[in-house]
């Protein structure tokens, strides 16, 4: 009898004492001092290879899979559980994310084996890092090649959300020659005021270019493509290389020659340039006439930039994109094919780019008021993209007075000099009046619209005086 009541208390008490047990496991700690007793030992019972991934290489370039481990690593929700991580911003000024601390271990799994990385501490004064992957010899060999390529897949979904845009900037030998920020910009091919057949012929362009790998291989050259954008400012020629880039999912590495200290600085960069990106040379007739002065690179550098060997030394898949504010000026063998694959010309706006605009800015697809500006457009008036799209802003709260206001530019002489008397009207006029009206309606600040037109005047004005001065000294030398 005392048997079974023995038996009977048993099974009372056991689901008790694992609740306890289990209770001090999880809320007290106990759990990861016991997985950690667990890690000793089994590295007293396995053999352990030690595989380091530098960000640095031995040829002193960045090494791509230093970036894509970076990238897997911190994606990884074990980073969690690491004993100290670091918080930081993300993509977003809003979003704060973990980063993993020097000499912290992570825990990853792969086809039923165990994994760990950390971040490895560096000499003092060196900026740069290393990822060292611990990994039992017994599994090495089964799973090496699948994980890092299970890395490579996963890193480049996530780098396609998050791109980058770099810019040089002068240091000392030691500094990074990259610094890099969020790249953030909206700019699409549907936003581009460019003519529709256009567009569909640069996107095949680029989506031809995206997998011709192998016929790039087979021809025996380097799998890069060049772009030149040539055109008056405020075009959209910056806003293009924007829509390039969120297209191709490329970061951007903005070349600035006149912070460049040579030739071989100059190459130096490009080297330190990744795969999968766009490099960015603005201005570039600034650089490569005879009497320019505004850098120490000289126009072979340039040249050797554009299509020398070095330029497909430093990473495959890359689109190299040069604007110009005119080419005229330019020796026509600087422009060769082989050095431009593609020449690509930013005019003023016509109706078929107003539309655009007038769709994109005010959310019109048709008003009264178009066949007016089309037929101002026949007559050879001209605006750039940039002054049509700030009176739009300007004017966001009435298409009806925004079309208006660009129908009024268009007559006042036809290239944009007008445009900075017709927004000092709206500015003194009642037309900022009704706007701050329509903006505390909507929970807007009229005060800030008022402040933004302002602004626009101030810079329609800078523009004009540097056109007057222009045509005076045009006039002058007539006479």
């Amino acid at each position: 009898m005392f048997y079974y009541k023995l038996i009977g208390l048993s099974f009372l008490v056991t689901p008790i004492i694992c609740f306890i047990i289990r209770w001090l496991l999880f809320k007290t700690g106990l759990i990861y001092a016991t997985k950690k007793l667990e890690r000793k030992l089994q590295d007293c019972f396995y053999v352990y290879q030690y595989l380091k991934v530098p960000e640095i290489n031995e040829n002193m370039q960045r090494n791509e899979l230093y970036r894509k481990v970076s990238l897997y690593l911190h994606s990884l929700p074990s980073l969690e559980d690491s004993d100290f991580t670091n918080l930081i911003t993300g993509h977003n000024q809003n979003d704060i994310v973990l980063s993993l601390d020097s000499n912290q271990i992570i825990e990853d799994r792969f086809l039923g084996a165990n994994l760990f990385w950390f971040n490895q501490k560096t000499e003092p004064g060196h900026q740069t890092g290393v990822f060292v992957l611990k990994i039992r010899k017994t599994d090495k060999r089964r799973i090496l090649r699948s994980y890092l390529r299970h890395i490579h897949d996963v890193s480049e979904e996530i780098a396609k959300r998050d791109l980058r845009l770099f810019a040089n900037i002068a240091g000392d030998n030691n500094e990074t020659r990259w610094k890099s920020v969020p790249f953030s910009h909206p700019a699409t091919f549907d936003t581009m005021a460019m003519e529709n057949d256009l567009k569909n012929k640069i996107k095949t362009d680029l989506e031809s270019f995206l997998k011709a790998k192998p016929y790039y291989r087979r021809l025996g050259r380097a799998w890069k493509r060049s772009f030149l954008l040539y055109g008056p400012s405020g075009t959209g020629k910056s806003s293009f290389v924007a829509a390039m880039a969120n297209f191709l999912c490329y970061d951007v590495y903005d070349v600035d020659l006149s912070q460049v200290r040579g030739d071989s600085d100059l190459k130096f960069l490009l080297l330190e340039t990744t795969p999968k990106s766009i490099i960015l040379v603005e201005d570039l007739d600034r650089f490569v006439t005879e009497e320019s002065e505004c850098s120490t690179v000289t126009v072979a550098g340039i040249q050797n930039f554009m299509d020398g060997i070095l330029s497909s030394c430093g990473g495959e898949e890359r689109i190299l994109v040069f604007t110009m504010s005119s080419k005229e000026c330019v020796d026509p063998g600087f422009l060769r094919p082989g050095r431009v694959d593609v020449h690509i010309h930013f005019s003023w706006c016509d109706f078929s780019s107003f539309k655009t605009l007038a769709c994109n800015y005010l959310g019109v697809k048709d008003h009264k008021l178009f066949p007016q500006v089309e037929e101002i457009f026949r007559h050879g008036a001209s605006l750039s993209a940039a002054e049509i799209s700030e009176l739009m802003i300007a004017n966001r709260n009435s298409p009806s007075r925004a079309i208006k206001s660009v129908i009024g530019a268009l007559q006042t002489d036809g290239d944009g000099r007008g445009v900075g008397d017709l927004i000092v009207r709206q500015i003194e006029g009642n037309d900022v009046e009704g706007s701050q009206k329509q903006g505390s309606i909507g929970g807007g600040d009229g005060s800030s619209t008022g402040k933004d037109l302002r602004k626009i005047y101030s810079m329609f004005r800078l523009r004009n005086r540097k056109r007057n001065r222009t045509a005076n000294l045009a006039l002058n030398d007539e006479g």
